[in-house]
């Protein structure tokens, strides 16, 4: 199949993409794909989805997490290309998979799908010049992300876990204007696409990817012990309604910062150029492979 590309993602996962090339490559070869490229360095997936997508791809299976996906779909979305994406598993939480309910994990019902399976047309978010699937977060999300990058000695959902509950106790929080509520101290703030987060959370359990909004998910400032109740709850969902959390749904928020802050979208770390943001919806946008949201958009002729 010609008009199908995999891009792995060696380095996701800290090496999972790695160690999966070589299953990939045999699923993919049983449905006839043959065209398998790999990315060479961080980033690296905007530059070879784009380049795919110039060989005439057609359906872009991206071997990662959140991030490799994200990057890909950025591609994807700037070149205004009518090509689909596919995901297959190898990353640390895998959140945007779950809530599409792509079978990522199983390489062989991913290849199969993705050269004659449905697709659905999915909401994105925007913020800045920048696009994501799932998320963009502030505040204790970003303490998290950074401490992430500092342990090697777990992997998947384990290791979003311990580096939250050693986050839970001495991150400061971050003020935050929510226009037009006005600064308020935060623990983190949840821009949400999709319902699922940091691999063992869902941080929006009302979130759809086909509504045409997005779901702020605002967490205030608590105590020690409070976070800890609150960061249980959120595994289940059940934190939205206690009194320290506060969900909005809309098309569109306005932020408001003392000064230009960091952010993750899809777990990639970014530095805002203003100290006010708005973060979009967009809805439609993208057409991800998947059977499990209804129809959707048609499946690939």
């Amino acid at each position: 199949m010609t008009d199908v590309c995999v891009i792995v993602n060696p380095a996701s996962g800290k090496g999972r993409g790695a160690k999966a090339a070589e299953q990939v490559k045999r699923a993919f070869a049983a449905v006839g794909v043959t065209d398998i490229r790999s990315t060479t360095q961080k980033g690296d997936e905007k530059t070879v989805a784009l380049r795919a997508i110039q060989d005439g791809a057609r359906t872009i299976v991206a071997v990662g997490g959140d991030g490799t996906w994200s990057n890909v779909a950025n591609s994807i979305l700037g070149a205004g290309a009518p090509v689909r994406l596919a995901l297959a598993a190898a990353g640390t939480g895998n959140d945007f998979a779950k809530t599409v309910g792509a079978p990522a994990s199983d390489y062989a019902a991913t290849a199969r799908l993705a050269v004659d399976g449905p697709d659905v047309a999915v909401d994105v978010g925007r913020i800045e010049n920048r696009f994501f699937l799932n998320v963009a977060g502030f505040g204790f999300d970003i303490a998290v992300l950074e401490h992430v990058e500092t342990v090697n000695w777990l992997k998947g959902d384990a290791l979003y876990l311990y580096c939250a509950l050693r986050q839970l106790v001495g991150y400061r929080g971050i003020t935050v204007d929510v226009a037009p509520r006005g600064p308020e101290p935060h623990l983190m703030l949840v821009i949400a696409n999709g319902k699922n987060f940091g691999g063992a959370f869902r941080i929006a359990p009302g979130a759809s990817v086909t509504d045409g909004l997005l779901d702020a998910v605002a967490i205030g400032a608590a105590s020690p012990l409070r976070r800890i109740s609150l960061f249980g709850a959120a595994t289940k969902g059940t934190h939205v309604g206690k009194p320290e959390v506060r969900t909005t749904q809309a098309a569109s928020f306005t932020l408001s910062f003392g000064a230009p802050p960091a952010y993750e979208t899809d777990g990639e770390y970014n530095r805002a150029s203003s100290a006010t943001l708005e973060v979009r919806c967009v809805p439609g946008a993208l057409r991800v492979v998947t059977a499990a949201l209804g129809s959707g958009s048609a499946a690939r002729a």
